[in-house]
């Protein structure tokens, strides 16, 4: 594969984090196994004793591990409404960001559905759940759904890596064979004829024009999970814009948060610059106003409906001495402090802008986590004579463990995936000529010249 003079730039940038897997690469890949196999120990004694391990009992038979899974299968959705919209549009200023993009939605995807079976008392009856599919239930949706949505995201990014592993193949790196041969492999012939090209350009855009609507979808179906059922909390007809919003929402706070890392890790201030924060900063300040208003129109109508089972879950969020702090913060550094900090030009700066996005992502998970646990706190029906700790849902550190092992799990792929492509896509320069070389690596954070 035959590079431009801007491609051979790239490449060269970020040749050496293919070529070696250098000490820190080796620390923080054992600090997350570590976690790893605490959270794998931990599962050991869940399937062993049972969930009695666990704070889930009869009434709150859901916790931490649904809140985990919509978490990672929401901020997911982000890479894929993001990377497919610019794709289609064919924005120039997506091309440094687009593979980070992707890689959230694949990685994210992997990750959510094991929290679901760590939800499951019988592990020896999934394969039920595929051989007698019940098609009146939500849930069965959900499953086709996400395999249907997880299969169309690996299509997507593998059509944007081919071009990159073709270049991996030709340019002689110093790396073992069988990684040499593994890129000859995922090439698939590619030479970067005009067919070649032609082909995964129309294969590119259909996928881009499917994952998009695919995206939505999915969530919609998951938010009917909660929805369909006669639960205080959860019977609304919004909660499917609203969990696709915030989905697109959370998800972009993590883009920027890796795009943040990336940067400071690998020195890509040059490809990455301050302007792609700002722009996903005003994608995530617009989607933060609307994130807002879905939450007031949802707790506004059921707080003045004044329902008697919708009023015990109101109390409890709004009830400091219950979940009161926890729906505070969620609010605050969920909505006001991610937009306030975008619209004021001074703050509107890529460390502030990746703080902010990551106290506002910790809010939307703290969010998910209130529209499990309160309801749930709330029987349907009275009940006395009963211990408090089978109706006050409290997470063990075995659910804990399983979450930080779920955490550790992503980083650690981004971790390998950054040491096997580069982060920088080398092929979606292919018409763009180099104009300058910096003398030196940028030491500030004011480059503002879009890559």
């Amino acid at each position: 594969m035959e590079l431009n003079k801007y491609q051979q730039e790239i490449f060269e940038k970020q040749r050496p984090t293919i070529e070696k897997f250098g000490k820190r690469a080796w620390m923080w890949s054992v600090f997350f196994l570590l976690w790893v196999i605490l959270g794998g120990y931990a599962l050991y004694l869940q399937i062993a004793v049972g969930h009695s391990v666990t704070g889930m009992r009869d009434n709150v038979v859901w916790g931490l591990y649904i809140a985990n899974f919509i978490f990672f299968i929401g901020i997911s959705y982000a890479g894929a409404v993001i990377s497919g919209i610019l794709h289609i549009l064919q924005v120039e200023w997506r091309k440094p960001i687009i593979r980070i993009a992707e890689m959230i939605t694949v990685v994210s995807t992997m990750i959510g559905p094991i929290f679901i079976l760590l939800c499951i008392g019988r592990l020896d009856r999934l394969h039920h759940l595929f051989l007698y599919p019940r098609l009146q239930s939500p849930i069965t949706w959900d499953v086709f759904a996400i395999g249907t949505y997880f299969t169309g995201s690996v299509i997507f990014l593998y059509l944007a890596l081919i071009k990159d592993f073709a270049i991996y193949r030709d340019a002689k790196l110093d790396i073992p064979k069988w990684q040499q041969k593994l890129y000859k492999l995922l090439a698939i012939g590619y030479r970067g004829t005009q067919s070649q090209k032609k082909h995964i350009k129309v294969s590119t855009n259909l996928m881009a024009i499917i994952i998009v609507p695919l995206a939505i979808i999915v969530h919609s179906v998951l938010s009917w999970i909660f929805g369909m059922t006669l639960r205080p909390g959860w019977h609304s007809t919004i909660f499917g814009p609203y969990f696709v919003l915030a989905a697109i929402y959370s998800g972009t706070g993590v883009l920027i948060m890796a795009m943040w890392v990336y940067r400071r890790m690998y020195k890509l201030h040059s490809y990455l610059t301050d302007k792609h924060f700002i722009y996903l900063g005003y994608i995530m300040m617009i989607l933060g106003a609307g994130y807002g208003y879905f939450t007031f129109s949802e707790y506004l109508t059921d707080w003045f409906a004044s329902e008697k089972w919708n009023s015990e879950v109101i109390e409890k969020i709004f009830n400091p001495a219950k979940y009161g702090w926890y729906f505070l913060y969620s609010n605050l550094f969920g909505i006001l402090i991610p937009v306030i900090i975008v619209a004021i030009p001074f703050t509107r700066k890529p460390n502030f802008i990746a703080l902010a996005s990551f106290f506002m992502v910790l809010a939307l998970w703290i969010k998910r986590y209130l529209i499990i646990v309160p309801t749930l706190e709330s029987p349907l029906l009275p009940m006395q004579d009963t211990r408090m700790e089978y109706i006050k849902y409290s997470a063990t550190w075995v659910e804990w463990a399983l979450t930080f092992a779920g955490i550790a799990t992503f980083f650690l792929f981004f971790t390998l995936i950054s040491k096997f492509v580069t982060i920088i896509p080398i092929s979606e320069f292919a018409d763009k000529e180099k104009k300058a070389t910096p003398a030196i690596e940028p030491s500030t954070e004011n480059n503002t010249n879009p890559a």
